[in-house]
């Protein structure tokens, strides 16, 4: 990614650039429609993060996350936001399902 994301994504928020390779295709070359891969998670790496969450007690839960990491999203939490003409998503930390490494 070259150009710089002007959005800090408030509480336990994470901006995610979403990873569109190999998406709505097979392996083989073949299209799927979009409404075959609706219930699959999602991939993309991590753009920015918020500070955390805040607990009962009024501290802060730091992110587990970092920028730069790839990770596994359900595909129903985030919500879609278009800048500079590329779509990011901020999910929620909770809806992140796994990094990978």
């Amino acid at each position: 990614m070259s150009s710089r994301i002007n959005i800090k994504p408030l509480g336990d928020r994470v901006l995610v650039q979403p990873d569109g390779s190999g998406e709505g295709k097979t392996e083989g070359g073949i299209i799927l429609p979009d409404t075959v891969d609706k219930e699959k998670a999602d991939r993309g790496r991590v753009v920015a993060v918020g500070e955390g969450r805040r607990t009962d007690v009024g501290g802060l839960a730091p992110m587990f996350v970092k920028k730069g990491q790839k990770v596994i999203f359900s595909k129903y939490g985030p919500d879609e936001v278009e800048v500079d003409g590329k779509t990011y998503y901020l999910i929620s930390e909770s809806n992140i399902l796994a990094i990978i490494e």
